[in-house]
């Protein structure tokens, strides 16, 4: 049974995504252990708190972690952990993140309530593995006040709609997913995703 590790790095809704790889039929283990991450078939960034907070968090796994993306591992951003892929949050007064894709991350316009809570649809601008089986359209469920904004348009698998386009589903070759609504609280779309991200951790 293939593990995947869910990165414990002091954020919260740790065991909601647990359930969700485990309805899957994968093993997950939460944790902060290098040596953990390394040995796991895929790599989760969970999804609650903020930009700073996980940054400080991951520190003693930024090694690792760029090792295992470097020889292709599966990786999922939830939430936050899709921002965490970009260079730079001005949450907090302006973070670094991991460089993983070029872009910054910002705070939805003042025109709308924030956070965006609450279910709202994607659109599917790309042929991905991770949406197979999801139908344009599709309600998911969002909590977040910030958003990515990918310099290339190539990263972007999904968009939503909230005052402003954004991108809620991202991706860089060859692995590395994300998505800014939380997929394990998204109802069978959601799962549908979880499962995707699990097939290619077996393969």
């Amino acid at each position: 049974m293939v593990e995947v590790a869910i990165v414990n790095y002091g954020v919260g809704n740790l065991k909601s995504v647990k359930r969700a790889i485990e309805r899957a039929g994968a093993r997950p283990i939460i944790t902060l252990s290098a040596d953990d991450v390394a040995k796991a078939g895929a790599i989760i960034l969970p999804g609650v708190g903020s930009f700073k907070s996980a940054m400080e968090g991951l520190q003693p796994l930024m090694s690792t972690l760029r090792e295992a993306i470097s020889r292709g591992k599966p990786v999922l951003g939830i939430c936050l952990g899709l921002q965490l892929f970009f260079e730079w949050s001005e949450e907090g007064g302006g973070v670094g993140g991991l460089g993983l894709m070029k872009g910054v991350v910002d705070r939805l316009p003042s025109s709308v309530k924030v956070p965006h809570m609450g279910w709202n649809t994607i659109s599917i601008e790309s042929q991905n593995p991770l949406v197979e089986g999801v139908p344009d359209g599709s309600y998911v469920y969002f909590v977040h006040s910030y958003k990515a904004n990918p310099e290339d348009p190539g990263n972007i698998v999904a968009t939503t709609v909230y005052g402003v386009k954004f991108p809620s589903i991202v991706w860089r070759k060859p692995l590395i997913f994300g998505t800014q609504f939380h997929p394990e609280k998204s109802g069978g779309v959601g799962f549908t995703m979880i499962k995707n991200f699990v097939s290619m951790a077996r393969r």
